[in-house]
């Protein structure tokens, strides 16, 4: 009976310890797995981080891309023709273009006649005219400042003007630019700049 004790206690305690050691593997095992899929979802957080960030790159390559084609494809801002001219100012509003000629070099003080200083800047606006702008329509448009006419002879700062607008026409027409693509016209007074110097000019407009 003693050694039967013995045993069943022997059994018992042997199947105690491979209890125990089953249940230490199993949760050894169920550690191992957990850490096993909390480093595959951090890795599959890293991928998706990964692609995001690949997708960024492709897109700012393909941005890249385009504004170098713009660049090489994009006209060149145009030159001013007129620039480098004495006493010539030019502006651009859309197909338009104006070149203006200060009065004070063109014409002494209420006078009609042009200057012969003036005339050579007049000769390079000409050949430009024929050169660059052939078969487009040009306006001369004569400016004055607000003073009266008092001396001059002419009745108004319109008549004035219009005198001032029609010599610069007639010298350009002199110099080839055809007489059917111009016209003449005066503003007077009526258009002026922030002086009266300024304000006294003539102002040749191409309409592209």
């Amino acid at each position: 009976m003693h050694g039967r004790t013995l045993t069943l206690l022997a059994l018992f305690v042997i199947t105690a310890l491979m209890t125990a050691c089953n249940d230490g593997s199993k949760s050894q095992m169920t550690m191992l797995t957990d850490e096993n899929r909390e480093l595959r979802a951090q890795l599959e957080e890293r991928d998706r981080a990964l692609d995001a960030t690949t997708s960024d790159l492709r897109e700012a390559n393909r941005m890249l891309r385009e504004q170098q084609e713009l660049m090489v494809t994009a006209p060149a801002a145009p030159t001013n023709p007129f620039a480098g001219i004495d006493g010539v100012a030019t502006s651009v509003d859309g197909n338009q273009i104006t070149v203006s000629m200060q009065g004070d070099i063109l014409f002494d003080s209420g006078r009609a006649s042009l200057r012969t200083p003036a005339k050579s800047s007049l000769d390079q606006i000409a050949g430009i005219l024929k050169s660059d702008y052939s078969g487009q329509m040009i306006v001369v448009a004569g400016h004055t400042d607000s003073d009266p006419i008092r001396k001059s002879g002419f009745k108004s700062n319109h008549h004035l003007g219009f005198e001032r607008g029609w010599a610069v026409y007639e010298y350009l027409s002199s110099r080839g630019v055809p007489a059917d693509r111009m016209a003449v016209t005066s503003y007077g007074s009526n258009d002026p700049k922030g002086s009266k110097k300024a304000s006294r000019r003539v102002e040749i407009v191409v309409a592209e």
